[in-house]
């Protein structure tokens, strides 16, 4: 997979993630095990970006 397409793919998935955390969090009781693990993600896809880029 080409590089460029690689970060496309990881930005949309963290963008998704965004979408996740931001529905998880509009509920009355927002589940925080899962909100724990939606944020790990999140990072984790944020780390990868930001190590791709610098390539």
């Amino acid at each position: 997979m080409a590089l460029s397409a690689r970060l496309e793919t990881l930005h949309n998935r963290h963008s998704n993630l965004d979408s996740q955390i931001e529905q998880e969090l509009r509920h009355p009781a927002p589940d925080n095990l899962r909100l724990a693990e939606l944020k790990k993600q999140k990072l984790h896809l944020k780390e990868t970006i930001a190590e791709l880029e610098g390539q």
